[in-house]
Order: C-alpha cells, then structure tokens, then sequence
C-alpha cells in the first residue's frame, strides 16, 4: 500500500553528489581568479590615488608642522625686528625657494628671516597670557578662573586674525596658501601685544602710546607680507580690490589690538 522509501537491499544508491566536469571546473577557477585579480587591482588603484590626494592636500593646505620649529637665535632677533619695525627691513619680502624632489619648496625658517614660524607665536601667546595675568594680580584681581579667562580671549583673537586673513583670500579667488601658514602669520599679533601689556605694566600712561604704534607695525607688516608672499598664490588679480582688501587688514588691527590689550575679566570691556 505504501512505497518505501528507504534503500534496498542489494540495490545500489545513487550517488548523491554527481561529478562535476573538469571543464566546468577549469572554467570557474580562471574566472574567479580573474575577477580577483581585476577587483585588487582596481581597489589597489583607488586607494592608491585617494591616499595620493589626500597626502597632496594636506602638504597642500597644512605643510609640515616640523617646517615651522625650524629656527635658530639668530632668526628670532631677525623677525622680531623686522615684525616690531617693519619700517626698518630694508631687504626683500620674498621668500627663498630651492629645488626638492623635482618641485620649488620654501626654505624654512632658520634660512629665510621671511618664512613663517610658529616658534615665536607661541611664545609670545604664552607670554602675553603671563604678563596679563601678572597685570591683573598687581590690581588685586588675579583669579585662575580670570587666567582662563584670559587665554581662550588670546585665542579668540588669534581666530580671528586668521579669518580675517583668510576671508582676504578667499575673497581674491584664492585659498591655497597653506593653513599654518596664515595662522603663523596671525599669530605675530601678540608679539606686539606683550610690548604693550609690559609697557602698561611699567608705566599705565605708556599704554596710550604703544598701542597705536604695534597696531601700525603689525598692520604694515600684515600688508607688506599679504602683498608680496600671500597674494602670490592669488589666481587672478583685480588693483582697486586688492589694495581695498590691504587697507581693511590695515585698519582692523586697531579694534583688535585694543579688545586684546583691555586686561580685564570681561570680553568686551
């Protein structure tokens, strides 16, 4: 009444998992491997171009940050002379370049007295944030919460002396030139900066007078850098907008060195 299922004896079975043929076999090896071989070498190609962009951008944009610690006595002494008195350099405003790899690179610091550094930014930062801190305890009014204060104030006004650097050539069609290299030009800012804290620190009426001088020496220094080392990278040209764009970065040091030299717990007074 019912079939059975189950095996017979003395019947063979039939094998379950017939031979596949050797041509079918041969076939799907070579396939397979070229597939492989075609998708590693595409993948190898993609990522070897994206780490090869990447690697272009970021020396592109950010440079060698070793590049800018590059520095000896000697080059200190020359640019703070020449960031104090630009008045005074008689030499050029170009930077030094030399061949590397096959490709014009800038000589760093400790061979062009016009290479950005960020040695003396720092230390002047640093400084600036002692000697207004030192300042407020000669009137009774040190605190750690007031020195706090007083650092993320410096390095608001760091910020936005790069923006502002940074707007200017955006502006002109340009944003190549390399971040840390606007930031060390900012950054020159507070060189000034502690030679008028100290001044007001020795004598308050001194204040009065080299505030307005280290916004001038700053501002030409600005421009005489921007003119000639920055705006080199500039794309296209315009005369009357590039000279408006020198003026404003002029004429901006002076609200900024003013908030910066107000020691005080507050932001804007």
């Amino acid at each position: 009444m019912y079939d059975n299922l189950g095996a017979q004896p003395g019947v063979p079975r039939p094998p379950t998992n017939p031979q596949q043929s050797p041509f079918g076999n041969g076939f799907y090896g070579a396939s397979s491997g070229l597939i492989r071989g075609g998708l590693g070498a595409y993948g190898e190609k993609i990522l070897g171009s994206s780490s090869e962009y990447v690697q272009s951008n970021i020396s592109r944009y950010f440079s060698d940050p070793q590049y800018y610690f590059q520095v000896n006595d000697q080059y200190v002494r020359n640019k703070l002379k020449v960031v104090l008195f630009p008045f005074l350099h008689r030499g050029h405003w170009t930077r030094i370049t030399e061949p590397v790899g096959g490709r014009l690179s800038y000589k760093p610091p400790i061979y062009d007295i016009n290479a950005p550094d960020l040695y003396i930014p720092f230390m002047a930062f640093g400084t600036y944030v002692v000697l207004a801190g030192f300042s407020l305890g000669l009137r009774g009014r040190f605190s750690p919460e007031a020195l706090n204060w007083l650092f993320i104030k410096g390095l608001v006004g760091w910020f936005l002396q790069v923006s502002l650097l940074k707007f200017c050539l955006l502006s002109l069609g340009s944003g190549e030139a390399p971040l840390l290299d606007i930031v060390a030009y900012a950054g020159y800012t507070f060189t000034g900066m502690c030679i008028a804290v100290l001044g007001k620190i020795l004598w308050s009426y001194s204040y009065y007078f080299l505030i307005p001088w280290t916004c001038i020496c700053m501002g030409a220094f600005l421009v005489k850098t921007m003119k000639r080392v920055l705006f080199a990278e500039v794309r296209t040209y315009d005369s009357s907008r590039h000279h408006y764009l020198l003026i404003f970065i002029a004429l901006a040091q002076f609200p900024l060195f003013i908030w910066l030299g107000n020691i005080s717990v507050n932001w804007l007074f």
